[in-house]
């Protein structure tokens, strides 16, 4: 059956890799539109919620396009995948910028990666920039046909940490272990870029379009 995705528009984030990498695995009656209209993303079968950059920038894009109402309802009620920032405002608050109010979807804070050295001394440079590895920690559809420790493209400066521990879909090591992946019900958020992390990237957007919530 045709079905319709909607990859959120509202002024910040890698929408044009988003949307091209998610047409390059829908079928072929599927409809892919990229829109900031609350009413489209009220209507779709699925969402994909990017974002990059700082949190207040994100949070004030959101409120300019009225989508607070819209995107909390869609993570509510569809298959809803968040990529970066697009993880990172589903949570409580962001540490940037002494202090950043997000979407409070989830109980919880965005922290700031506190540097340091990795496990053989190297020096971990912030942004978290580059190829890492995702380790699951639980079985989910979304991990359908990719291997545990696959590596996937990450860009950020600050992780996000639940509250609830049960969220936490997958784990990454950057000095500190964080949850590169959350979920609950019909939502899956990873922190890395699926759309910018080749093979094993386009699976997870593959398993995201035939997922059955």
């Amino acid at each position: 059956m045709a079905q319709s995705i909607v990859v959120i528009d509202y002024g910040m984030g890698n929408l044009r890799s988003v949307a091209k990498a998610v047409e390059h695995v829908v079928g072929a009656d599927d409809q892919v539109l990229v829109t900031d209209d609350p009413q489209a993303i009220h209507d779709c079968d699925r969402v994909v919620f990017p974002g990059q950059g700082a949190a207040r920038d994100c949070m004030a894009a959101i409120s300019d396009h009225h989508l607070n109402q819209a995107v909390l309802q869609a993570a509510k009620e569809k298959p809803f995948l968040g990529i970066c920032m697009g993880q990172q405002v589903l949570l409580e608050q962001s540490e940037e910028n002494g202090g950043t109010e997000l979407l409070g979807l989830f109980a919880g804070e965005v922290r700031h990666f506190p540097g340091g050295r990795g496990p053989d001394g190297e020096l971990l440079k912030i942004p978290h920039m580059g190829w890492n590895r995702v380790s699951p920690s639980r079985e989910h559809p979304l991990w359908s046909g990719i291997e545990a420790g696959s590596r996937f493209y990450f860009v950020h400066s600050y992780f996000v940490d639940p509250e609830e521990k049960g969220l936490v879909m997958a784990t990454t090591d950057f000095g500190v272990t964080f949850a590169s992946a959350i979920g609950r019900d019909n939502l899956f958020a990873v922190q890395f870029h699926p759309e910018k992390s080749a093979d094993d990237g386009l699976r997870l957007l593959t398993n995201f379009v035939n997922w059955k919530v």
